[in-house]
């Protein structure tokens, strides 16, 4: 399969072209509407403005102000390498305030840079494989649970999936403590997404107020967090652990001096945020497109059963195209920065939308077809396959999440028959941050005769005992 066409280069301003300070059309609706049509209809919405403004204009939501929506891979580029001190991510992220000060989603320039090195290591090249028999025990274990023979909505077993792997994997926790974060994390993820689209709401106005709620419960996960970090700082065989937050503790800044706990909990708060639900939704958009493409289905089933790979690599990056869980990678203005003809001023969000980019005919041919062949032998360009955002702040996750996702799906496809259906698409639901389907995935499956039916050994990977 050819690789997609490389995108032409937008028109720039010539010498004696001007620049044209200010933002781009776009429409003119009133923003409660544009805010409204973004929440429920938003790639719908933005590919008609696409079609009318082009590939860069402007909108008006609610708690991010003007937003320039962009949609080409050329200004995508310019816009993800462009200097740090002109472009910010972090500081105007409506994460920030829900994820505390030294996250890695709400810092920027050197700060951003140190955290990030310090971050990187534990997921790069071999420490993956080390985790590959840890993800596969814990999927065997839920989908031995899976009901059969009846419609079953995936995503709530999908997220009970991904954060025991986080939690095992990243945060190291066992026993007690295991149990206590499976409970606390769930409901603290998902007030936080809400409450993170309403800044005028984050206020403690004591225990029953929403954020006085998830300041407790934070709370209540940092104290657990603390004594996961006081566990690692003593043990002896700290060495020989691979889970994140050893490595973590055994990290040092460029002047030498160690992670404090404070940047510890908000790393593996970021890490559980940006990799247990959106991974989890993946899974469930997973199970949604191929019961609705029953020949790449029935290739995927021939291709596990021979014990293959690559068609189930296309297919992950295909579903990613197709329903990006996360739809824009966001860059606030700190100065004047020009793009696409416009000198566009401080204090503007720029949006690099994946919803638009990856239904861009000129990039995948029949953008609306899931076709995971487009993707066979074939690396998907940079700039215009962007489910995990790009340049220096590009998802240090995207290699566990793609693993995680590989293993699971192998693991389903090995032990159940997923049944094909001709039900309407799923609509997306947008959950805050993220876009899962509507209904849940719902799927209805049947157990596969001869297959595999027991949990595999417990995988040998360090982790502590519980204390």
């Amino acid at each position: 399969m050819s690789a997609p066409a490389a995108p032409a280069e937008q028109a720039r301003p010539t010498a004696t072209e001007a620049v044209i300070d200010g933002l781009p059309p776009g429409p003119r609706g009133p923003r409660a509407f544009q805010t409204l049509a973004m929440m429920t209809r938003q790639r719908a919405y933005l590919l008609r403005a696409r079609q009318r403004y082009g590939p860069m204009f402007s909108l008006h939501v609610a708690a991010l102000g003007q937003l320039v929506v962009v949609s080409d891979p050329v200004l995508t580029k310019r816009t993800f390498t462009a200097d740090p001190k002109t472009l910010h991510a972090g500081t105007a992220s409506p994460l920030r305030r829900v994820l505390g000060d030294n996250s890695l989603l709400g810092i920027d320039e050197d700060r951003h840079l140190e955290q990030r090195r310090l971050l990187l290591p534990p997921f790069k090249g071999q420490r993956m494989k080390a985790y590959e028999p840890l993800i596969e025990r814990i999927a065997i274990e839920e989908v031995e649970r899976f009901p059969v023979g009846t419609p079953f909505p995936t995503a709530r077993a999908f997220q009970r999936i991904t954060l025991r792997a986080i939690l095992v994997a990243v945060f190291g926790a066992t026993g007690t403590r295991l149990q206590q974060l499976e409970e606390l994390l769930p409901p603290w993820t998902e007030l936080g997404q809400h409450l993170s689209r309403f800044p005028k709401a984050q206020r403690d106005l004591g225990p029953w107020s929403p954020w006085g709620r998830f300041l407790r419960m934070r709370a209540r996960v940092d104290a657990i967090l603390d004594e996961l970090i006081d566990v690692a700082r003593r043990d002896d065989a700290l060495a020989e652990r691979t889970d994140v937050l050893a490595l973590m503790v055994q990290a040092t800044h460029v002047d030498g001096s160690p992670m404090t706990n404070a940047e510890i909990r908000d790393q593996l708060c970021t890490m559980l945020a940006a990799g247990h639900e959106t991974t989890a939704h993946t899974l469930s958009w997973a199970v949604e497109r191929l019961r609705r493409n029953p020949a790449a289905l029935e290739r995927l089933v021939a291709e596990v059963d021979a014990g293959g790979h690559e068609y189930r690599d296309a297919t992950i990056r295909e579903i990613q195209r197709m329903r990006p869980v996360v739809g824009f990678s966001g860059r606030f203005t700190r100065k004047p920065f020009e793009l696409g003809g416009y000198r566009i001023p401080t204090g503007v969000m720029i949006g690099l939308s994946a919803s638009l980019t990856h239904f861009d005919s000129g990039l995948f041919p029949e953008p609306f077809r899931f076709r995971p062949e487009r993707f066979l032998d074939v690396r998907p360009d940079t700039y215009a396959w962007i489910p995990f955002g790009g340049g220096i702040r590009r998802c240090i996750g995207a290699t566990f999440a793609h693993m995680e996702l590989d293993v699971v799906l192998r693991v389903l496809l090995e032990r159940l028959e997923l049944v094909p259906t001709t039900d309407p698409d799923e609509r997306m639901h947008f959950k805050g941050v993220a876009w899962s389907p509507a209904d849940g995935g719902v799927a209805v499956f049947r157990r596969r005769s001869g297959r595999p039916r027991v949990a595999a050994p417990a995988p040998e990977v360090a982790a502590p005992a519980p204390a």
